[in-house]
């Protein structure tokens, strides 16, 4: 998914600036966006007081959407560098099409997981004949300098690991959690899960003290170490837990989102993750001009333009307020 806002600023990210070192509660509110004619998205990454959850830096929750009349989601193919996306669906579908020539449906609880690396396009659409509802989530993985510039690649997994207790589903998205391990391929100590509670369920799911984390509100209501979230909220929880309390209050969907704290500091701008602002003026000259980045085949309708870039320089400045 693109971030298809055409005044795109710079976020400044990473670093241990960011980072809240203790266990916190910090309940964070969405900015509401418009992605194509019939998809509205709630992004709760990059967020005013929160930049990145360990290398999750991009978050946006949709749905569910009606789109039984509506083309439903509609994004051209667009660049990406340095990151990783992950599709992730509960209901409805996603036709992905990149420039390695993947074309690949996503649906509910399969992970499409794109590594951009040095340089990739892609689009995502809802397939012609398409579920009457959509809803999911789609997020950015920031790659470390070590492997920011590995070949693109594009994974797509059905199968994937389960962890269960009383009333609770954990689906191992990517990473590792409770010693079940995602075979999608992570570049950093990362979790990204999808729980299922049951109304009711109270259960307490194992943690690495280590790691920040957060958790998105997908459906339903739940509380989270006692503070109630929402659909379309999240909970930053900080650093230094090894347990995290859940009580669905009627059934819900959650996810859980967390890894290492990111030590690097990065620019992220529109749909590039650069070290450096002459990283990203090079990018978006190198999409404009048709090199770099490659051609989607068999999207119906023309590639985005880029945004134009901001009159001052961009750099990482440390933490931003």
């Amino acid at each position: 998914m693109s971030n298809l806002d055409r005044q795109a600023t710079p976020s400044v990210c990473g670093g241990r600036g960011f980072v809240v070192a203790e266990p916190v509660r910090e309940l964070l509110a969405p900015r509401h966006v418009r992605l194509g004619e019939s998809t509205e998205v709630r992004r709760l990454l990059p967020n005013l007081g929160r930049r990145m959850v360990g290398a999750w830096a991009f978050v946006d929750h949709y749905g569910p959407d009606d789109i039984a009349d509506e083309p439903g989601m509609q994004v051209p193919p667009h660049p990406h560098m340095g990151l990783q996306t992950v599709s992730w669906l509960h209901e409805g579908e996603v036709l992905h099409r990149d420039s390695l020539g993947s074309l690949q449906t996503v649906r509910p609880r399969e992970l499409g997981l794109m590594t951009s690396g040095r340089a990739i396009s892609h689009s995502e659409e809802s397939p012609r004949e398409h579920a009457r509802l959509l809803h999911g989530a789609q997020l950015w993985v920031a790659l470390p300098e070590a492997h920011r510039n590995v070949e693109p690649h594009f994974q797509h997994h059905a199968d994937l690991p389960v962890v269960t207790a009383p009333g609770l589903a954990a689906t191992v998205i990517l990473g590792e959690l409770d010693g079940a391990v995602s075979p999608g391929t992570a570049y950093t100590p990362i979790v990204g899960a999808d729980i299922t509670l049951s109304a009711g369920a109270e259960t307490r799911l194992p943690l690495d003290p280590d790691f920040e984390y957060a958790v998105l509100s997908m459906s339903g209501e739940a509380e989270v170490d006692g503070v109630p979230v929402l659909p379309g909220s999240m909970l930053y929880l900080g650093c230094g837990r090894t347990e995290l309390p859940l009580r669905g209050v009627s059934d819900a969907g959650l996810m859980l989102l967390g890894g290492e704290p990111f030590e690097e500091e990065l620019v992220m701008f529109w749909n590039f993750i650069a070290r450096s602002g002459e990283e990203i003026a090079q990018a978006r000259k190198d999409w404009e001009e048709g090199s770099r980045f490659g051609e989607v085949r068999g999207y119906d309708g023309a590639r985005l333009s880029a945004p134009e870039l901001p009159a001052t320089p961009l750099k990482p400045r440390g933490r931003v307020r």
